[in-house]
């Protein structure tokens, strides 16, 4: 079925420095502009963030600081967007969560007051979820296709995800079927603690994954914040977050 428009739809997606919508800032955005005239036009723009692309980052989109240096910087950019978005409705994979309030922080940072309130926003991944549900009854339904009975019970939980597990395997042949080929795969971070509070990133670095640090390699900054080791230890956080603090922690000592 064809969109029926009655003004522009502009599909957006942002690039950034990390996922902190206070401290990190946008490196790249791409945007494709629906006409209800089903023209379109696209346009995709790098930006000069004024800040260091964390390796982490740059591991997700490959973007470094120096294919930005040159760049202009959102402040320079954000009125010609704002124009060019003006008058339009907003669409994104997840952009309700995070790319359309990173945008506003952006414009607030570069005193640009773009409304939002006028535009009406289109997130695809809640379209995404709501229409094919993620939970065990549909993965049980679509891989051996058969009705979960007595879904939330634990043993008929354990046994659904056995069962969906062989006919995952028996769907695709290059999935692996070793444990530790299994266990890679479905990581979807390279966690070092159970809850993701630290990912390793490519040098097999321990990254920090929360808050004002977010980003930068843990080692660096116990180095020059001694502080945020004690308060990571009487935060609420898991034994094991905190075990892990302090294995990198003790490194320094040595």
């Amino acid at each position: 079925m064809k969109l029926k428009l009655n003004r522009p739809l502009v599909f957006f997606d942002l690039e950034t420095t990390g996922v902190n919508l206070t401290a990190d800032r946008i490196v790249e955005i791409s945007t494709v502009k629906l006409m209800p005239d089903g023209t379109i036009e696209e346009r995709t723009r790098r930006i000069n963030p004024e800040m260091h692309i964390p390796e982490a980052a740059t591991a997700v989109h490959h973007i470094k600081d120096e294919d930005v240096r040159n760049e202009p910087t959102f402040k320079q950019v954000a009125k010609s967007l704002a124009r060019m978005l003006e008058g339009c409705d907003l669409a994104g994979f997840n952009s309700n969560r995070f790319d359309i309030p990173m945008l506003d922080q952006e414009f607030q940072r570069a005193n640009v007051d773009f409304d939002f309130s006028k535009a009406r926003f289109v997130d695809v991944q809640t379209i995404f979820h709501k229409r094919e549900p993620r939970n065990l009854v549909a993965a049980y339904k679509f891989y051996c296709d058969k009705d979960l009975e007595g879904a939330h019970s634990a043993n008929a939980d354990t046994k659904a995800t056995y069962e969906v597990l062989l006919a995952q395997l028996d769907r695709y042949e290059d999935l692996p079927t070793d444990i530790d080929g299994l266990s890679n795969y479905s990581s979807q971070n390279r966690n070092v603690d159970f809850t993701g509070r630290l990912v390793y990133d490519d040098k097999k670095r321990e990254i920090i994954n929360f808050g004002k640090y977010k980003g930068r390699v843990a080692e660096e900054v116990l180095a020059q914040d001694p502080g945020y080791y004690g308060w990571i230890m009487q935060g609420d956080f898991t034994k094991n977050t905190k075990d892990c603090f302090t294995r990198i922690r003790m490194r320094l000592k040595k």
